[in-house]
């Protein structure tokens, strides 16, 4: 059975997508800890990052980078945190997520449900520094 994350590059499921090449997608969580959180998913399936062929997982840091850059542009925060957890959905995922404190990063806490037009826009703004 396909993973959540391969329906929506499949397009089988909408997400907000922000960028996307051959080998990667990366589209807004829509259970965030804040406003701007971003996953980077590989297209082929594999569910625990370190099984990641070495130069795939190379590629797919380069492209976090690229996108970590945007997030950080169009949502104001001191940096874009990083974290790969692996239990939530079983694709590898990297999050990243704009920070101003440690406990941005806190997966313990309630995640946000921010309206439609919100993860539009942010999408957008994203998009825009790409």
């Amino acid at each position: 059975m396909l993973s959540i994350f391969s329906r929506i590059i499949n397009r089988e499921i909408s997400a907000y997508i922000v960028a996307e090449n051959d080998h990667f997608i990366a589209f807004l969580d829509v259970f965030p800890l804040v406003k701007g959180h971003t996953l980077i998913v590989p297209k082929v399936e594999v569910d625990y990052i370190f099984d990641i062929d070495d130069t795939l997982l190379c590629e797919m840091m380069v492209f976090a980078k690229q996108v970590a850059k945007a997030v950080g542009l169009a949502v104001p925060c001191t940096k874009v945190g990083m974290t790969v957890i692996g239990l939530e959905v079983p694709h590898a995922h990297i999050h990243l997520i704009p920070i101003d404190k440690v406990s941005d990063m806190d997966f313990t806490k309630p995640k946000l449900q921010l309206d439609k037009d919100l993860m539009e826009s942010t999408a957008t703004a994203i998009k825009s520094f790409l």
